[in-house]
C-alpha cells in the first residue's frame, strides 16, 4: 500500500532567488538545508520546496518542450486559517510581500471565505476558512 501522506510540494522556480524572497516576505521560515540553489519552507503540513525549473524538469525525466514554465499549471495550492477574519489579514500580507491578489476575500456557497492570489512566477494559491475544518496541534489541515 501506498502511504496517505504528502510530505513535500516543489515547485519549479524560473527565477529562484526572486520566488525564495517572495515566500521570506510572508514570514515563513527556510529550513538549514537551504541554500542558494534549493530552498525548503517550513509549514503546517508539508515542507515547501523550490528548486531551479530546469532542473526539476530534468529530475523528472520530461520533455522541457511540453512543460508549462510560466502562469498557471492547474494546480492550487491552499493555505487554510482558522477565522474568516484570517483570510482578509492573510490578503492584506500577502499583497503586501509582492503577491497578485487574483480573487479578493468573500464568502463561498458552503458558508466558508476565500481568496485567491498568485506568487511571483504565476504558482495559484487560495487562503481559505472552512467551518468545518480540523487542525492538529502543528497547524495541518486533518479533517474539512
Amino acid at each position: 500500500m501506498v502511504p496517505e501522506r504528502v510530505s513535500l510540494i516543489t515547485i519549479g522556480a524560473t527565477n529562484l532567488p526572486e520566488l525564495r524572497r517572495f515566500y521570506q516576505g510572508l514570514g515563513w521560515s527556510e529550513t538549514e538545508i537551504s541554500s542558494d540553489n534549493y530552498s525548503v519552507f517550513k509549514t503546517a503540513g508539508v515542507l515547501l520546496s523550490l528548486f531551479p525549473m530546469e532542473e526539476l524538469i530534468k529530475d523528472a525525466g520530461l520533455d522541457a518542450s511540453v512543460v508549462p514554465v510560466q502562469g498557471f499549471k492547474g494546480i492550487t495550492l491552499a493555505i487554510n486559517v482558522d477565522t474568516p477574519e484570517q483570510v482578509d489579514q492573510v490578503v492584506e500580507e500577502v499583497r503586501s510581500a509582492g503577491g497578485k491578489i487574483i480573487k479578493e476575500a468573500g464568502e463561498t456557497f458552503c458558508g466558508g471565505r476565500t481568496a485567491d492570489f498568485l506568487d511571483p512566477e504565476g504558482n495559484a494559491w487560495e487562503i481559505a476558512w472552512n467551518p468545518t475544518a480540523v487542525f492538529d496541534a502543528r497547524g495541518a489541515m486533518v479533517h474539512f
